[in-house]
């Protein structure tokens, strides 16, 4: 039988703007990162997404364009140093500036700006609302 192979992930630094996903794909409103870069946890990405469609009321769609695919490790309290790796306790997106977060389509502008307003209130770091002028 094989040895299974695990993933260490090394912390790394986290600097610079987005390259990829800076711009608006499948809706007509969106929300865009301007903060220095963070991690997002998946619960945070979730309660955004909630708070979101509850005020659209199932009306218009929600394109969640980040995810969290980083697991982030910790070891218990009180454990002496060494004796490898902590367990997964969490996901992490990596968001830099510039990166769009959530997409609208489907309602009008005012509640777009409002149920992105919600959603910017769940996450740690700044965002600003955005509209795609050549949108079909």
């Amino acid at each position: 039988m094989a040895k299974k192979k695990y993933l260490k992930i090394q912390k790394g630094r986290i600097k610079g703007y987005t390259k990829r996903g800076n711009k608006l794909n499948f809706g007509k409103y969106g929300l865009q990162s301007i903060d220095k870069p963070k991690y997002i946890t998946e619960k945070q990405i979730e309660a955004a997404r909630v708070a979101g469609t509850r005020y659209m009321k199932r009306e218009g769609k929600l394109y969640i364009k980040i995810f969290p695919d980083k697991p982030i490790t910790k070891k218990p309290q009180e454990v002496r140093m060494g004796k490898g790796k902590g367990n997964v306790e969490y996901n992490v997106a990596i968001v830099k500036p510039g990166k769009v977060l959530f997409e609208i389509n489907g309602v009008s502008e005012k509640i777009a700006k409002e149920s992105l307003r919600l959603c910017s209130n769940k996450l740690p770091i700044k965002t600003k609302y955005i509209i795609n002028n050549n949108y079909f």
